[in-house]
């Protein structure tokens, strides 16, 4: 694991996820520092505001003005949400900072706790990495027996306690309202906005959802302040950030550098194009990020704006690598069979459309496309974009849009002539790009 940054950097010892590990890399200072100087709520969300920290979960929302929508004058219970189901294609970041830092999310969610006057918090961890979850318990009982968590906390007036979550593996509890349901007990379907979270979330009182790595970017911020963590990344685009590399890499694997990074930095770092072959195409933000070619991504920094910029999303930071060996139809075909079968079904548009987009792609890589395949692909993203109670419906048609835009003489070929543009026995076990 190659890192530079503030997350996963220094760790470098058997035992990196114990407490006293932590704590010898200037884990809880913040903490204490708060607790001690008696910071304000005011003061710790201007410096969130300050180093502009976005949201590191995929919207890139900036954090500080998130946290200044929960209503701290609110007379009851109010809630913190961590969001570590981490289940898109690509994505494997998060399990990453629980499993080999889990001191530093905790740290952060107390911070943010004492910041918006809340007393409890979740951390929901997807289903499918149990093992983390289990990680996560042990350091929250770490934290428990050194007086951290918990009632008084480090002798102060301010409690707060966090409990883990173990999700059951379903992509749609990614969805922050998806996932307050499954809290609750019920079935993980996003629930119609507004009412938002800050109002209206978990069992209907103010809450307030963020990201693993956003909250484990918290006591940096608070430590060291944050023009410091601003002055890691660019304007806008403050601190480093996680990049989980994977495809045809020669070192796939968790990168952490500053944003505005070039992109061509980053793939050197991984270790260049695995077996000498061309860059073809990157998806730079998980599979719900549109492609792009990989000459446009050789032009791009490593950061939310110039990758909007380039007509796609930096996303949860998973970046996609394909060679010149990928058959870009089937890459799609994969995508496309995802999102079909992690449709929760609740709306009409995203149920029965990603159903239509997955055979429609299905038919055109078994060899048995017609003339207005690529017409009718378009004609059912258009139909389900925007029209859906969560972005599912978008992040299944993204994709399909942005690989006809880029590679459609592919697909046009494979219509046409009934077979694959790139040859067969040219395309290896590495065009399954879909596993992380």
């Amino acid at each position: 694991m190659t890192v530079q940054g503030i997350i996963l950097s220094d760790l470098d010892g058997d035992r990196t996820w114990r407490l006293a590990d932590y704590v010898k890399r200037g884990g809880y200072e913040a903490l204490r520092k708060i607790i001690a100087e008696q910071i304000s709520a005011d003061q710790i969300i201007g410096e969130v505001k300050k180093s502009a920290l976005r949201g590191r979960g995929g919207a890139g929302f900036p954090t500080g003005l998130k946290w200044s929508f929960m209503p701290r004058a609110f007379p009851g219970a109010k809630y913190l949400a961590c969001n570590s189901d981490e289940g898109e294609p690509g994505t494997f970041k998060d399990r990453d900072i629980l499993r080999y830092n889990p001191h530093s999310v905790i740290e952060g969610m107390i911070i943010a706790g004492y910041a918006m006057g809340c007393e409890r918090g979740y951390n929901y961890i997807h289903g499918e990495i149990f093992e983390v979850y289990e990680r996560f318990e042990e350091a929250l009982q770490e934290a428990r027996n050194a007086g951290l968590l918990g009632q008084g906390i480090l002798g102060s007036d301010f409690s707060f306690e966090l409990y883990a979550h173990h999700g059951y593996g379903a992509y749609i509890c990614g969805e922050e309202t998806a996932l307050l349901e499954s809290i609750e007990g019920k079935k993980g379907q996003p629930r119609f906005k507004p009412p938002f979270p800050a109002s209206f979330g978990l069992y209907g009182k103010p809450t307030t959802i963020n990201n693993t790595e956003t909250f484990a970017s918290i006591p940096f911020i608070i430590r060291e302040g944050g023009d410091a963590f601003l002055a890691l990344g660019k304007p806008n685009n403050g601190g480093t950030k996680l990049f989980s590399v994977s495809g045809h890499v020669n070192k796939p694997g968790n990168y952490e550098i500053p944003l505005g990074t070039p992109f061509s930095t980053l793939l050197e770092m991984a270790g260049g194009m695995r077996g000498g072959r061309q860059l073809k195409a990157v998806i730079p933000g998980g599979s719900s990020a549109p492609v792009l070619p990989g000459s446009v991504m050789m032009d791009c920094t490593m950061d939310y704006d110039s990758i909007s910029k380039a007509g796609s999303m930096l996303g949860s930071g998973a970046v996609i690598v394909m060679d010149e060996t990928t058959c870009m139809v089937k890459a799609l075909e994969r995508l496309s069979y995802f999102y079909f079968e992690e449709s929760c079904g609740q709306c009409t548009p995203c149920r029965e459309g990603t159903g239509w987009l997955y055979r429609v792609v299905h038919r055109i890589e078994s060899g048995l496309g017609r003339p207005d395949d690529l017409d009718l692909l378009n004609s059912v993203t258009a139909n389900i974009m925007g029209r859906t109670i969560c972005a599912l419906g978008d992040a299944a048609s993204m994709p399909v849009q942005s690989f006809v835009k880029h590679f459609g003489d592919e697909f046009a070929f494979h219509i046409e002539h009934k077979k694959c543009l790139v040859p067969k026995n040219v395309q290896h076990e590495g065009s399954k790009i879909y596993v992380a």
